[in-house]
């Protein structure tokens, strides 16, 4: 009895047993961009967040390039001991793999910890532009078919996928014009060079405060705190229109459920901190968390809704 007591106690450590002492060296967070945006600035007050409660150094290393798949590569195929995580954004685990195939699978080789943001995209369009409202767009695009022109991050971006479902909701037609990231984008925008831009609100506020670009709604299903005034593009007149990207915390998969849970815990102590949210929602981040199984629950709706508009609209990578 005595040696199969000792035996079971050895096959449940893995199940009951890592998290006791985790984490016993330092822990990275993998941003698969380039510092300065929403995931690096998220990641980082995750880390210095958990410097005063871990014993550990947390370490924030951006890994760019691959349409973030270098990154999230890199997580994927590391040790399931819970030292390596990813933050990143919705495309690698929704988009990406429809456009070019990865190496890993977005929804069996990661073990979700929870998601940690919604990112505000704004529809906006030119001071020059005659139209002031959501509806005013629609009318003009009817009556100016393939004249206006849509700018994007590049083909299966966000803000391509926002406005592919714009024009199929709306019956509307505009020019994709694909860039190689926002602010040459954006730089076009301003003087009127392309017409309409679906993007991020940390790039487009101080614009729209200036008066040089003119908000006409928010693609999320709904409103954000930070501008409460501003309706949905659903509310405005597109029933239905719903653009969310978010961003989320990820191990590899067969981390054990403990230590996932343990960080799970601490992170959202982190998150839900009132001072980190009065710093970040003003530039259109909105945190927001969930549970890991609620979270790959969303993950797996995530994939298959955007799966079915690329494959309808027959969008390719770049």
């Amino acid at each position: 009895m005595t040696r199969w007591l000792a035996a079971l106690a050895l096959t449940l450590v893995p199940f009951f047993g890592w998290g006791q002492g985790f984490p016993e060296r330092p822990v990275r967070i993998i941003v698969p961009l380039t510092p300065g945006g929403s995931p690096d600035t998220i990641a980082r007050a995750i880390a210095q967040g958990l410097q005063g409660a871990w014993p550990h150094p947390v370490v924030v290393e951006n890994r760019p390039g691959g349409s973030q798949n270098i990154g999230a590569e890199l997580v994927a195929k590391s040790p399931p001991d819970g030292y390596t995580w990813l933050l990143a954004p919705d495309n690698v685990f929704s988009v990406n793999p429809y456009l070019a195939k990865p190496p890993f699978d977005p929804l069996t080789d990661f073990a979700p910890v929870t998601q940690v943001a919604r990112i505000a995209f704004l529809l906006v369009v030119p001071s020059n532009l005659p139209v002031g409202s959501v509806q005013e767009l629609v009318s003009y695009a009817k009556a100016h078919p393939g004249e206006l022109n849509h700018g994007s991050s590049g083909n299966g971006s966000p803000q391509h996928l926002g406005a592919v479902m714009f024009q199929s909701l709306t019956g509307t037609k505009m020019n994709h014009v694909p860039y190689k990231g926002a602010a040459p984008a954006v730089a076009d925008l301003l003087p009127g060079r392309i017409q309409v831009w679906i993007g991020a609100a940390n790039t487009l506020l101080p614009h729209i405060k200036e008066g040089k670009l003119k908000l006409l709604g928010i693609s999320a299903p709904q409103r954000f705190a930070s501008l409460p005034d501003t309706p949905t593009i659903a509310e405005a007149g597109v029933p239905g229109y719903a653009l969310d990207p978010w961003l989320g915390l990820f191990m590899p998969a067969k981390v054990p459920q403990d230590i996932v849970m343990r960080v799970h815990g601490e992170v959202l102590k982190i998150l839900n901190a009132p001072e980190l949210k009065a710093r970040l929602g003003p530039q259109g981040i909105e945190l927001a968390t969930n549970a890991p199984s609620e979270f790959a629950r969303f993950i797996r709706e995530d994939n298959a809704k955007w799966g079915r508009l690329i494959k309808q609209a027959g969008i390719k990578g770049d």
